[in-house]
């Protein structure tokens, strides 16, 4: 039985593709269309996985789409009668969810009634929840999905076993942690739709000095709740403006903070003015009070369901500052966010919802690995190769066995020198782990500043991750829990920071991804093999763009490589490296 989820007319559209309830394929189209957190319809994120199920559309069971046009209906109404610009962009945006069939025909040139799958509509926070509790390693667990606003609620939490899932509660608009750190990060001066992870990391650099004030922001409820202090924000009044339809722009959103807040922080930061101590401190204290606020909210659900193991989805699943601290501030033991925890996730918990939940198969998969994206053939790599402009520059391109490669790369990385890692089938998620990564010496303190100035262009405070042998993650980290997929911060043991200043953050903290040579025996050797070298099992690794989505197709990663001038390239058992300068020529005088 074949099940196709489709994340259509949303942030980060998606499509993924399970059969008989083993994951074959998922992908977001921004990888496809190169549109950062496109929105549209995915037809080639379609295309793909219907091409690794080695199917066509018309052979598909099963459709899931991740939103119910009826959910909420009471309270969707209540907001048109107040905002009818609002409500027509919702019935704009409903109007192409209920399209889909028509939306598909187009893209695979096929009459919508010959499309035998039938559809399944799944409410967005059950999606989300499925997406976590659906792939993950437990049995039993207690589930929490928060993110901006999905069918008219921002939160969901409940439990589950085995092959069903239990709401116990949710959240509706307006009320969200995800507008609450959206509006305070565009009050910051990060307007650009995604800019909240870069927040994130300003906070490190403050004092959480506005407590008291974001105690009125976001306050807890009894039970398992918050309400916002609705004041301080303007979505309620003139609608989140949002606009998710076209396939080929980057989603934008207007402003949601009020002039209340303005008045009561001061007035916003222009995105163009410095980050200055003010900044920083709110950047710090939004963090402080989305932790508390969740923390609070985690120790309730534990009390509710008795679960030591934590599912985690949406897109504040994201915050890995908070994620690593779960441990130390609730009982939960056990904790799962899966890879694309944001809105791309949705199409595979559409999937698994309908599988499990709605025709009671057997649990039977398990998502230990991110690479779910598309993979090329070294005949591929090698055309790309052959392609390009490389061998024209004079660049040295030679080919070696794996083990071997992995050691060149290596030596490379620890004569300081950047490598781009193109490796196997491109990850499923915001985050590269280490088959489309960039990655450098860890133990040289200028690194950081070389990678953010000199081939990612962008904000000097911005911090990069360290991915590290799962097998040594407790002799550098104060927690040794996995962390595969980079969605938990540890601190960095004291005595370590030293040893790998560039990818500790200003806090002492490591936004870690864990290695096993299971998951990613590739990546796994390359480590090991920098770590025979300089005794350190760990790689400074950030993802292999530069402001654009991660790179796909070799093509390019060769084109990303010679842009931002990195120092060597890996793709597949091909080893790029620069021009070697010249020998010097001594005068004989002859």
């Amino acid at each position: 039985m074949y099940i196709l989820g489709i994340n259509a007319y949303h942030g980060n559209s998606s499509a993924a593709i399970i059969a008989d309830g083993r994951l074959i394929a998922a992908v977001e189209e921004e990888r496809f269309n190169r549109v950062k957190y496109a929105a549209g319809f995915p037809s080639a994120a379609i295309r793909y996985c219907l091409d690794s199920a080695g199917i066509t559309l018309g052979e598909v069971d099963h459709i899931a789409i991740p939103r119910n046009p009826w959910a909420r209906l009471g309270t969707k109404l209540f907001y048109a009668m107040r905002m009818p610009s609002f409500a027509a962009e919702r019935v704009k945006v409903m109007g192409r969810f209920a399209g889909i069939p028509e939306a598909l025909g187009q893209a695979f040139e096929i009459a919508p009634e010959k499309i035998r799958a039938q559809y399944h509509r799944i409410e967005h926070h059950q999606a989300h929840l499925a997406s976590a509790f659906f792939v993950s390693p437990f049995d039993q667990a207690a589930l929490l999905s928060a993110d901006g606003l999905g069918d008219f609620a921002s939160t969901m939490w409940g439990s589950g076993q085995g092959n069903r899932m239990h709401v116990d509660g949710a959240i509706a608009f307006p009320h969200s942690l995800g507008m609450y750190y959206t509006a305070v990060s565009q009050y910051l001066g990060f307007r650009k739709f995604g800019d909240e992870y870069k927040v994130m990391g300003l906070g490190a650099y403050g004092e959480p000095a506005y407590l008291e004030e974001f105690r009125r922001i976001v306050r807890p409820t009894r039970g398992v709740g918050f309400r916002l202090g609705l004041k301080y924000f303007k979505h309620h009044r003139t609608g989140p403006e949002m606009t998710w339809r076209d396939a080929d722009k980057t989603p934008e959103m207007g402003a949601m903070f009020s002039n209340y807040m303005a008045k009561r922080l001061g007035p916003a930061r222009n995105p163009a003015a410095p980050v200055e101590k003010l900044h920083r401190d709110i950047a710090a204290t939004l963090q402080a009070r989305l932790e508390e606020v969740l923390f609070e909210m985690l120790r309730r659900l534990h009390a509710r369901t008795k679960q030591k193991a934590l599912c985690l989805a949406g897109g504040v699943a994201f915050n890995c500052v908070a994620n690593g601290k779960i441990f130390d501030k609730t009982p939960f033991e056990k904790i799962f966010v899966q890879p694309a925890a944001g809105d791309a996730g949705l199409a595979i918990g559409a999937a698994y919802f309908v599988h499990y939940q709605k025709f009671g198969m057997v649990r039977n998969f398990v998502m230990e690995n991110s690479y779910w994206g598309p993979g090329y053939t070294h005949d591929q790599i090698r055309q790309a190769v052959d392609a390009s402009a490389l061998q024209k520059e004079g660049f040295e391109i030679s080919e070696l066995h794996e083990k071997e490669i992995a050691k060149e790369a290596a030596k490379e990385i620890a004569d300081g020198q950047i490598v781009g890692w193109f490796q196997g089938r491109a990850e499923w998620g915001p985050r590269a782990l280490g088959n489309r990564s960039i990655v450098a010496d860890p133990r040289r303190p200028e690194m950081k500043d070389i990678l953010n100035a000199r081939i990612k262009h962008r904000e000097s405070f911005r911090p990069f991750a360290p991915s590290i042998l799962a097998e040594s993650t407790g002799d550098y980290f104060e927690k040794s829990y996995p962390s595969p997929f980079m969605t938990q911060a540890y601190s960095v043991r004291p005595e370590k920071r030293d040893e790998i200043p560039a990818p500790t953050h200003v806090d002492g903290t490591g936004r870690l991804q864990t290695v096993t040579y299971a998951a990613n025996p590739r990546y796994w050797r390359l480590i090991r093999e920098f770590a025979n070298l300089t005794r350190v099992p760990v790689l400074l690794n950030t993802s292999f763009n530069d402001n654009e989505p991660i790179v796909c197709r070799p093509e390019e990663a060769i084109q990303c490589f010679l842009r931002t001038k990195m120092d060597a390239l890996v793709l597949g058992d091909i080893l790029v490296r620069k021009p070697r300068p010249p020998q010097e020529h001594r005068w004989t005088g002859e």
